[in-house]
């Protein structure tokens, strides 16, 4: 696998980002069957479920919208779940920074570019044991890799992350320094 450069700027300083409630998650994709987004949002009533409160963006469009949408409303995530549709790269960005997590939950990726975008804002994926985001995450170094493609695996992890809040720090280090490594000039 060769590694993808983006054009994403990493932040020149990472700015303080305490691991604390609600747990902050972003998903940047297309909205499409094979990008799983719902799993993503059975991740957020997962953690409901355990008594863990979190907030999860979702940037992008695409045809799964008006099915991701009815799931939100299926399992009472409205106040937990939103959607902030295609943003200009200076939101996407802010999304990003101001995110805990990346969710990302696909069949398979080439490379995973959202990952690197993510950790460029200091942020750490926490993302399926698939193609392409094993290799755009780096396991416990820059982001989660969960063992089994579920919400519940993810959910798992994210809860594990709030009981170690300076492991978690170092990750977003690693993949803020990492994402310095994959510029284009690089």
């Amino acid at each position: 696998v060769i590694p993808y450069g983006v054009d994403t700027v990493p932040l020149a300083a990472l700015e303080p980002k305490p691991l604390d409630h609600p747990l902050r998650l972003v998903v940047v994709s297309r909205l499409a069957p094979n990008k799983r987004i719902d799993h993503a949002i059975r991740v957020v009533k997962a953690l409901g479920d355990c008594h863990v409160e979190a907030k999860l963006r979702i940037v992008g469009t695409g045809e799964s919208e008006p099915q991701l949408r009815q799931l939100v409303k299926q399992l009472n995530l409205d106040g937990a779940v939103s959607f902030a549709g295609l943003l200009p790269e200076a939101q996407k960005e802010t999304e990003l920074r101001q995110a805990h997590f990346l969710v990302h939950t696909s069949l398979r990726e080439g490379w995973g570019l959202n990952v690197t975008e993510a950790n460029a804002m200091g942020t750490p994926g926490v993302v399926y044991p698939v193609p392409g985001l094993v290799d755009s995450t780096l396991a416990g170094e820059t982001g989660l890799v969960v063992g089994e493609e579920s919400p519940q695996a993810i959910a798992a992890a994210l809860q594990e992350a709030l009981t170690a809040p300076e492991q978690y720090e170092a990750c977003r280090i690693n993949a803020w320094k990492r994402a310095w490594s994959l510029q284009w000039d690089k």
